[in-house]
């Protein structure tokens, strides 16, 4: 892999990994539009384990106040601090870890069709853009509750599907339940980082289970670019959610499923 084609996938991956418009819908893209071969599941780690650390640094205070009340609220037997924030960040990460290891090869081969994913990029769009208008309260993260993270959890889980968007499912999902704009973007970064960690946990074992050979100059360059462009994209999408909403991300996904179609059909 050239290094400039590391490091464009790595901004890809960076932007779309946390924005609410699937990566899945541009990683399709990209073999048509570039030519260029399967990037492979080591440069995959690469950029899952960038955008991993992006969201840990960006949210380092409050990643290390969930982990630590969290550890302490144990021996405690009661909530200590954010302990219960972070047991429902926990739990929210369970259903999309079950259906994940029960239907994976099923998602990627039947569900990886363009149809699905040019499907899933509509509805979800409409979704996104209902829950904005109609669906979002004034809840904040305090209030966070086990039927909050059940719900926004099986939404994770749903966004398995190919073209659903990780992070526009669980903000989607935390919008209908109540919670404001900021609140239900912070709680799906949370979210991100153990169920990230789970997958990158899984390519590396796939790496060494099958002595899979990696390209560490594109692994080092495409995990640094998505690092800094999923970082940058956290710090701007959360700078500027409340004086655009979520219609820049409903009306980008709509000209993407447009493109897919006019594309591929």
């Amino acid at each position: 892999m050239e290094l400039w084609q590391a490091i464009i996938l790595g901004i890809v991956q960076g932007i779309t990994e946390f924005l609410p418009i699937s990566s899945s819908a541009h990683l399709i893209l990209m073999p048509v539009l570039t030519g260029w071969d399967d990037q492979g599941v080591g440069f995959d780690l690469s950029v899952h384990v960038g955008t991993l650390l992006a969201v840990i640094l960006y949210f380092r205070k409050d990643v290390g106040a969930l982990f630590s009340d969290g550890l302490r609220s144990i021996p405690a037997q009661q909530n200590v601090g954010r302990s219960k924030l972070g047991w429902m960040v926990v739990i929210a990460t369970i259903p999309a870890c079950v259906f994940g290891v029960l239907l994976l090869d099923y998602i990627d081969t039947v569900l990886r069709a363009v149809w699905v994913i040019i499907t899933t990029t509509v509805v979800f769009a409409v979704l996104l853009a209902v829950a904005d208008r109609w669906g979002r309260g004034g809840r904040q993260l305090e209030s966070i509750g086990l039927k909050d993270a059940i719900i926004v959890g099986l939404a994770q889980a749903v966004a398995l599907i190919p073209g659903t968007s990780r992070s526009g499912a669980t903000i989607t999902a935390g919008l209908f339940m109540g919670l404001d704009r900021e609140t239900a973007s912070k709680f799906s970064f949370f979210m991100a980082i153990p169920i990230t960690t789970a997958a990158a946990l899984i390519k590396l074992l796939s790496i060494y289970n099958d002595g899979i050979a990696v390209d560490w100059n594109g692994f080092i360059v495409g995990g640094v670019a998505s690092f800094v462009t999923a970082i940058t994209a956290i710090h701007f999408f959360l700078k500027w959610l409340n004086d655009f909403g979520m219609w820049p991300y409903v009306i980008y996904r709509l000209v993407l499923a447009a493109v897919l179609f006019w594309v591929f059909v």
